[in-house]
């Protein structure tokens, strides 16, 4: 089931370069996703696990479901568990990923690449994920698969990283004699 985040805070982006979890698992592209715990998302997102496991597990989802609230098997985490995270406490958050690698776009629709310098971790997105059921060996859950991020605004960048730096934080040269002075 897809679903639009319109307006949240993106955390810990690895939009660019597949790679492991702490040096598990296959190689994936995540992000998390920071919502206000009044999101109109929110919502959404949780009649969505209620659909989503009606179809999966029938007459067992709604108590499926109920077991995967309880122990935070759903894409959907509260953000108090990762308070030591500038950003998270008070927060709602969506842990997404995708082995493919998310289509990641400027406000007009055009394409950005890492050298552009957005998105950041701190700025602000729209994202696209798409719900689904996992029953398998490693257990029942909720998981959101990334499909895209869209830059929506800049927002403060949380620790590690940053805007680069805009062309008006420099002076002018064009017209300076270039001097070179190893004590300045």
């Amino acid at each position: 089931m897809k679903i639009r985040l319109d307006n949240v805070r993106l955390a810990f982006p690895n939009l660019w370069k597949a790679t492991q979890v702490n040096g598990e698992g296959e190689p994936a592209f995540s992000a998390s996703l920071l919502l206000p715990p009044n999101h109109k998302a929110i919502p959404v997102l949780e009649k969505a696990f209620e659909q989503i496991a009606q179809e999966k597990w029938g007459a067992k989802g709604a108590a499926i479901l109920k077991t995967m609230k309880a122990t935070d098997k759903l894409c959907l985490h509260d953000g108090d568990t990762k308070s030591n995270y500038e950003g998270f406490s008070g927060n709602k958050f969506v842990s997404a990923r995708s082995k493919v690698r998310p289509t990641v776009i400027n406000r007009d629709r055009t394409p950005l690449t890492q050298e552009d310098g957005k998105p950041y971790s701190g700025c602000y997105v729209t994202a696209s994920i798409e719900l689904w059921a996992q029953d398998n060996k490693f257990g029942k859950r909720i998981n959101a698969q990334l499909r895209g991020v869209q830059f929506y605004a800049d927002g403060d960048a949380f620790a590690g990283g940053s805007m680069p730096a805009e062309a008006d934080e420099f002076d002018d040269m064009s017209t300076e004699e270039a001097e070179l002075d190893p004590t300045a």
